[in-house]
């Protein structure tokens, strides 16, 4: 099983910010093949949700408050570790994500970037999709809101 924590930038140790910053370029650098800059000054004003399983990270969501990058809360750099893709942590993470953004933030409304191969996925978890697909790093995305 995994077990979630949600930290601001300020509280995550020096480990857990390797850790997390290690994966992220895992995913969304190697496995993805997208050289982009990865660590951001969003990561300073972000909630910080680490997913573990038996103490070693396996997923990892980044929360923005409203006005940080949109104009409603966000929810970004989503991943789980490969190894770990079939035992459904991405899901357990998003509906982390959410409830911990819509409490942290105080809103029922979040707006992400979703990889275009996802929209499905974002869209089973409530979801809408809005406009058409755009790329961003040479990835196509389109972009989801969420009411509750």
């Amino acid at each position: 099983m995994v077990q979630f924590k949600t930290k601001s930038f300020d509280a995550l140790s020096n480990l857990e910010l390797y850790h997390l910053l290690k994966l992220r370029s895992e995913v969304f650098v190697v496995e993805q093949n997208c050289v982009y800059l990865d660590i951001d000054d969003y990561d300073i004003g972000a909630l910080h949700v680490l997913g573990f399983q038996d103490e070693e990270l396996v997923a990892y969501a980044r929360l923005l408050p409203k006005g940080y990058y949109h104009q409603e809360a966000g929810i970004g750099r989503v991943l789980t570790r490969l190894n770990t893709r079939h035992l459904g942590f991405g899901k357990l993470l998003m509906e982390f994500a959410i409830s911990e953004t819509c409490l942290h933030f105080n809103t029922n409304e979040i707006v992400i970037s979703a990889q275009l191969y996802l929209e499905k996925f974002y869209t089973e978890l409530g979801f809408k999709t809005e406009g058409t697909s755009y790329l961003e790093d040479d990835i196509p995305h389109i972009k989801m809101r969420y009411l509750n």
